[in-house]
């Protein structure tokens, strides 16, 4: 199944960034005990990981939003 990108440039830096930190803190928060606070965390984290990986949202898909530019195609 090949879904059409909507996640591009700075949308998508960012989500991958903001995915990475938000399994470093899952990681933290597992290990101080907290397990709530550490699966929502990596269930965040890694849908914003697997965002910025392939380049499509849901939810962007949903509300009609396209952040990808004619640059980000090539």
């Amino acid at each position: 199944m090949d879904r059409p990108r909507n996640v591009g440039g700075a949308d998508r830096a960012l989500r991958g960034v903001l995915g990475v930190w938000l399994t470093v803190v899952a990681v933290a928060a597992y290990l101080d005990d907290r397990r709530v606070t550490a699966l929502v965390s990596a269930v965040a984290g890694a849908g914003l990981l697997q965002n910025a990986a392939t380049g499509f949202c849901g939810c962007n898909a949903a509300l009609g939003i396209d952040t990808t530019t004619d640059a980000d195609d090539e």
